[in-house]
């Protein structure tokens, strides 16, 4: 609390002076009462949640077991372009027709989104190039979640789709 205190008084035969008196806050109380709000906004508060995407890896096994009409292949390259192709790259086939596209809403989430229209559970497997970026492979995911993807697995780069590559950027 607030104390008082007055100086002694003035000696005799000189002039009355005005009695002089000290301020002394007590400070404790006003301590207090920061310790008691700031424990009552702590432990009131409710903390954000970190936002995560949940991804389900596959056991390990063979992609081969998806269809043919029901795949959808995605290659990240360099520059941020993906190349897509419909289907499997495999020996046996003919060599896919490879078209390229970006990451934009007009480019990957529109031909996710025709080719869920025309296949109703399509497959997707992506695969990083070697000029891929991590930042690509994150859009790519995250583009798959827009979509709402049902079914899609990162797969390996194999040397049979750098031949596509190659013979498709002449």
């Amino acid at each position: 609390m607030a104390e008082i205190q007055s100086s002694a008084p003035a000696a005799r035969g000189h002039k009355p002076r005005i009695k002089k008196k000290a301020f002394r806050l007590d400070m404790t109380p006003m301590v207090d009462l920061a310790f008691l709000l700031l424990t009552f906004f702590m432990l009131t508060t409710t903390f954000s949640k970190p936002t995560t995407m949940d991804l389900t890896m596959p056991t390990k096994g063979p992609v081969s077991d998806v269809p043919d009409k029901n795949a959808l292949t995605l290659i990240l390259g360099k520059d941020s372009k993906v190349h897509y192709f419909f289907g499997l790259n495999r020996a046996d086939v003919e060599q896919p027709e490879l078209r390229t596209t970006t990451f934009s809403a007009e480019g990957l989430r529109q031909v996710l989104l025709r080719r869920q229209r025309q296949q109703p559970a399509p497959f997707v497997l992506i695969k990083a190039g070697p000029d891929a970026k991590y930042r690509d492979l994150v859009d790519v995911l995250d583009e798959m979640n827009i979509t709402d993807q049902g079914k899609y697995a990162l797969v390996d780069f194999t040397s049979a789709d750098q031949e596509l590559l190659d013979s498709n950027s002449l």
